[in-house]
């Protein structure tokens, strides 16, 4: 399977009101192994960043002035994520400026070009409910080195998502048995004879058997009587 992780940078927060793209950073997984294959380009937005923006990603209106218009790298974009899964940290966000440019140029959207997009947002909020998910968040808690993000940078980001979402779908791997089989046969659908195994039978000792007979009591008692297994005793 080819995936891309994908990150831009933008002039401010909102593609309906004339903010454009000006970074965008492309990160090549094929078979869950990076491959080196990476997309990096600078883009003149044809007007000026907010300053709020600017702070957060740190990108010059002048170092923006002679790079190419997106016009001009469209078609490259397209290319390289053409056919893959997308894989994104908020992904309306950057798919809907990415759409908005494509628009302007009468080009379909990134979902006709791609095989899927995944949210890593969304996959965080549901593996970690009710905590912080942002990019740098995540870096923290899986453990990913993100010393060097003191800025937001699309190729940056979207190599550190990768770090990020290897190791949130690391535990697919885990669920594998090895068997002394390869493991990617195993993946593919290969059984284990559960016949073979030999489970050893451990019996509760006294202390045990006695305080599963307290709660037992117990619960006998909050149900006011109405529980079957005195009666079951009873019969035996």
């Amino acid at each position: 399977m080819r995936q891309v992780f994908l990150d831009t940078e933008t002039t401010g927060l909102f593609a309906e009101q004339g903010d454009r793209v000006i970074e965008i950073g492309c990160v090549e997984l094929v078979n869950r192994k990076l491959t080196g294959n990476k997309l990096h380009i600078y883009v003149n937005p044809e007007r000026d960043s907010h300053e709020e923006a600017m702070k957060v990603h740190g990108i010059s209106n002048e170092f923006l002035r002679d790079k190419p218009k997106f016009a001009q790298v469209a078609d490259e974009l397209l290319v390289f994520i053409q056919d893959a899964e997308l894989i994104i940290h908020n992904a309306p966000f950057d798919i809907g400026f990415l759409n908005r440019e494509l628009s302007l140029l009468a080009k379909p959207s990134l979902h006709a070009c791609v095989s899927g997009v995944i949210d890593t947002l969304l996959m965080a909020k549901e593996m970690f409910p009710g905590k912080r998910n942002s990019l740098d968040a995540l870096c923290t808690r899986l453990e990913v080195d993100n010393s060097g993000r003191q800025l937001h940078g699309a190729l940056l980001d979207a190599e550190l998502l990768a770090e990020v979402y290897i190791n949130m779908t690391r535990g697919q791997d885990a669920l594998l048995i090895d068997s002394g089989s390869d493991t990617r046969a195993q993946a593919a659908g290969s059984r284990v004879d559960f016949s073979t195994l030999v489970l050893s039978v451990l019996a509760a000792n006294e202390q045990e058997l006695q305080a599963h007979a307290k709660v037992l009591v117990e619960i006998d008692k909050a149900s006011a009587g109405k529980t079957v297994w005195p009666r079951a005793e009873s019969t035996v």
